[in-house]
């Protein structure tokens, strides 16, 4: 009887322990991977601090990482490999190419990962396992454009350079701000140039642009690369006029260069803060929308310095912050 009683405590406490063992792997913190195109920049550190600020209040864990620069495709791919076979349960990704991701994607969500892309679409899609926080695209060139046709007084030439076949979102945005110029502006003429993220070969672009085109009156980057480009050539190529530039996704926002005359910037808080909502809510089994966009915001020299433009590029991570503005709170509970 002794012996049996003896079994009977050493069982309950084995129980005891399997228990408690299991508490706390059902409280380990969610593990979510967000991989953007790059780091360190104007654009895409806002995607960090919201992320992060969201992931503290529903109780997940965010590792950060990205390639030190945008062109570096393989790299991008070998961080979302790496981290589909560890123990993250989703990734968070802004792609750096379109094509080259797909199959590492596939492969993360057949390993039962749930994915979030943010910011350009890939071509798959969205499902059980992937959803989208997207630029509205549409909206930034029609942004870009009314901007173009005040500058310009309805009238001129205007250079669209970085228009990139491998991100869908660039060659959407091109293409929305080509088709309202061209409707409700038909007397600015258009000159397109294809681009990358290679900046001497984006300056080397642009310097032929210039030349070829000495009548140019403005320039619209769709990139951050090809803003730096464009800058950088009118600093070689002396056009005797002003050309003023339109950009999308700048590296910062300094407006000393004159020739610099609005920015096109993409609310990346707003995708950090939704994207870590759609994979925790994922995870849990709730139901959330498979896409959603973010509209993008025209900073000029008169708006950079609002708090609108200030909570846009905020790199401010902590979750009391967010909740005044995105409502942001525990999971679960009522924000």
């Amino acid at each position: 009887m002794a012996r049996w009683r003896a079994s009977l405590r050493l069982l309950g406490l084995a129980e005891v322990a399997l228990l408690l063992l299991a508490g706390c792997e059902r409280h380990a913190p969610l593990a979510i991977a967000v991989i953007p195109r790059t780091c360190g920049t104007i654009m895409w550190e806002p995607e960090h601090s919201g992320a992060q600020a969201t992931a503290l209040q529903l109780g997940a864990r965010i590792y950060w990482n990205a390639p030190t620069r945008e062109d570096d495709v393989e790299g991008q791919i070998a961080m979302v490999e790496r981290v589909s076979s560890e123990n993250y349960e989703g990734i968070i990704l802004a792609p750096d190419q379109a094509r080259s991701l797909i199959t590492p994607i596939r492969r993360a969500m057949q390993r039962g990962l749930s994915i979030v892309v943010i910011g350009s679409p890939l071509p798959v899609p969205a499902g059980e396992r992937l959803s989208y926080v997207l630029n509205d695209e549409e909206a930034g060139g029609r942004i870009a454009g009314q901007r173009i046709a005040t500058i310009l007084h309805g009238t001129g030439s205007v250079a669209i350079l970085g228009i990139d076949s491998d991100i869908t979102g660039i060659m959407t945005r091109a293409r929305s701000l080509e088709q309202f110029l061209v409707s409700k502006y038909p007397r600015i003429r258009i000159i397109k140039r294809s681009g990358s993220f290679n900046v001497p070969h984006e300056q080397q672009v642009a310097e032929e642009t210039l030349k070829g085109n000495p009548d140019l009156d403005a320039v619209v980057a769709l990139t951050a690369t090809s803003t730096f480009g464009a800058l950088s050539a009118l600093g070689n190529v002396r056009s005797g006029r002003q050309i003023r530039i339109v950009a999308f996704d700048p590296d910062s926002l300094n407006f000393e260069n004159p020739n610099l005359d609005s920015e096109v910037l993409e609310d990346t808080q707003k995708m950090g803060v939704d994207a870590v909502r759609l994979v925790v809510a994922k995870i849990h089994g709730q139901r959330e929308p498979l896409v959603t966009q973010c509209e993008p915001l025209l900073v000029t020299r008169e708006n950079v310095h609002s708090a609108e433009v200030g909570q846009l590029t905020s790199m401010d991570w902590r979750p009391e912050h967010l909740r005044r503005t995105w409502g942001v709170a525990t999971w679960g509970a009522a924000p």
